[in-house]
């Protein structure tokens, strides 16, 4: 049966394989497509071309370049593996600019049914980029219309200490 819906999902590299997983369980029961987005966050997008691919700027006034965001090959194949795997149609995007922003508008272009994003990752690391940018699904959740599903990437346990409540990022 031909996919009749999308779902959106943000990858990053590195990032567990259950995120996309959970997309592709999703995209099964919805009878949906997958589209797989990377946002480079430290670039500015400039512009979008008619493919879907992005034309962005470096924001470090040290770097003067312009290029077409692609999307790591690396990557692309660990997301091949896991959703040739489940049986589902699949395409990616590398675009630039505020994670939760690009996700946002992919979803709006292709009116997808569903936003798929993991928790941050675990360790100092990631409280620093919350701290300073903030949850890219806590702004999803409050900044657009369509439902985000949280894939907990590494949950603790009721009586755990969340990130970030320690002080020292969990």
């Amino acid at each position: 049966m031909a996919a009749t819906a999308h779902i959106v999902v943000g990858v990053v590299p590195g990032q567990p394989d259950a995120v996309v997983a959970t997309a592709a369980h999703f995209a099964r029961l919805l009878h949906a497509d997958v589209v797989c987005a990377w946002v480079d966050s430290v670039r500015l997008p400039i512009e979008r071309q008619l493919d879907g691919s992005v034309v962005s700027v470096s924001m470090s006034v040290e770097v003067a370049d312009t290029l077409v965001e692609v999307m790591d090959p690396e990557l692309e194949a660990r997301l091949g593996a896991v959703l040739n795997d489940a049986g589902v149609q699949w395409s990616t995007r590398a675009l630039a600019g505020l994670p939760s922003q690009q996700l946002a508008d992919v979803a709006d272009e292709i009116d997808a049914a569903l936003i798929v994003v993991g928790t941050r990752e675990p360790g100092l690391r990631g409280t620093l980029h919350e701290f300073f940018s903030g949850s890219v699904a806590a702004q999803l959740s409050h900044r657009q219309h369509r439902p985000v599903l949280v894939v907990p990437l590494a949950p603790v346990g009721p009586d755990g200490v969340l990130p970030g409540e320690d002080g020292a990022g969990a």
